[in-house]
């Protein structure tokens, strides 16, 4: 998809990262114009690849070595499979990173320091290049030795703990407890923390009257996921009690979680007086604004259980379609818990381009849209499927690294490139 220029198409950025956090950063690098070049170990690729099913099938029905979880974060990427572990491969990483403007890792701190691809010395050979390494503890501290995969970062930086059902000491029910969020978030927020990082980094070696150097980001899991705490990290360090598991209750407001119908749950979200009002006016109880325990959210959130237990004696006898309908009309925010389908199915979700297809070397493949495809003058596109693993080698050495023919028929004869 063509339509318009795009913010970053005088960049190139060499990926040398794999799983989840980093290619979600390259992912939205690329989205935006930039040259990202993924690079792969040979016969293997991105962890990622293999972590199915599901697979994608080509166009016979056979299954592929691209993962539905590998195609979620490599669009808009050329891959390049190289084993710098050998010096000639290393010579290509390093020829590489002299002519990009970003390089991304997220191996253990200092692992690329013995093939000197390290930022010290790819620096020395680019200084304008700006180099960001995602960890799970970052680059120094009493655990940035260990990895970091999401699920742990969830658990040790106390997203779990507030994230889950309250346990009953009386109930059974195995759901009860901290569990992790459904998609790896901590990952996906690192990603996001890296993009921004990276593109502050591009301004500030860019911008008018500065120095033209890069700079070294170092990024890490567990220093995103407290900070995206946000206030349940400041309702512990301002008020001094420890959140808790509350299950879809919300610590600072008041309706503001599951409630029943007659039919099946949906969800009340009140985020102020004045929608609380309007609840009460629908529910036939204008009363109840005015009554003393709920005049006011901090009122509303020290009596939940009380106001819970009212509301839902009053939601159970109409099916969830009948209040979402006033509800919505009057301006209340609530909704039906959607499955993923369901989300996908919407008319809006349509209107927005949620979904889209493109063309793989396979097939034609559905991928999901990019938030970034509104921007006025440079949207995000969608120029590359994922690519098959090794799909551009020859092309990158060829076209940015001017290699002949010959030099590459060599390298293939080494095995240090697929």
């Amino acid at each position: 998809m063509l339509t318009a220029k795009q913010a970053l198409s005088h960049i190139r950025v060499l990926d040398l990262s794999r799983v989840l956090a980093a290619p979600w950063s390259t992912q939205t690098l690329g989205d935006l114009g930039a040259d990202v070049i993924k690079v792969e170990k040979p016969f293997f690729g991105d962890d990622t690849r293999a972590w199915g099913p599901p697979f994608l099938r080509d166009s016979n029905g056979n299954k592929t070595q691209e993962s539905a979880y590998y195609l979620s974060a490599n669009r808009n990427k050329r891959s390049i499979a190289i084993d710098f572990t050998k010096n000639r491969g290393k010579h290509i990483i390093q020829q590489l990173a002299k002519q990009s403007d970003v390089l991304i890792e997220n191996f253990k701190p200092n692992s690329l320091l013995k093939y000197q691809l390290d930022y010290e010395s790819l620096s020395n050979l680019n200084p304008r290049l700006v180099y960001c390494s995602i960890t799970g503890f970052g680059q120094h501290g009493p655990r940035s030795s260990q990895p970091g995969y999401d699920f742990m970062i969830q658990a040790w930086s106390g997203l779990m703990s507030i994230t889950g059902h309250p346990i009953n000491q009386n109930q059974t029910d195995t759901q009860q407890g901290p569990v992790k969020v459904g998609v790896a978030v901590s990952d996906l927020m690192t990603g996001m923390y890296a993009t921004v990082a990276i593109l502050a980094a591009l301004m500030h070696r860019d911008k008018v009257g500065g120095d033209g150097k890069g700079q070294y980001i170092d990024i890490s899991l567990a220093d995103v996921q407290v900070a995206a705490l946000a206030n349940q990290a400041m309702n512990y360090l301002i008020g001094g009690e420890i959140p808790s598991l509350m299950g879809n209750a919300h610590p600072n407001i008041a309706p503001y979680e599951m409630v029943n119908a007659s039919d099946s749950q949906w969800i009340l979200a009140c985020g102020n007086d004045s929608q609380f009002k309007k609840v009460c006016q629908i529910i036939n109880n204008e009363e109840l604004a005015n009554d003393t325990r709920f005049t006011t959210n901090a009122l509303r959130v020290a009596n939940r259980k009380d106001l819970l237990i009212i509301l839902n004696e009053v939601f159970i006898k109409y099916p969830r379609t009948f209040w979402l309908e006033k509800l919505q009309t009057a301006g209340v925010p609530c909704e039906a818990v959607n499955n993923i389908a369901e989300a996908f199915g919407d008319k809006h979700s349509e209107h927005r381009g949620l979904s889209f297809e493109m063309e793989h070397t396979h097939r034609t493949i559905k991928q999901v849209g990019s938030p970034l495809k509104w921007l006025s003058q440079t949207p995000a596109q969608y120029t590359r499927p994922p690519p098959t693993l090794g799909q551009h080698t020859n092309q990158i050495l060829t076209e940015v690294l001017n290699y002949s023919k010959e030099e590459i028929e060599n390298l293939y004869k080494e095995n240090i490139i697929q």
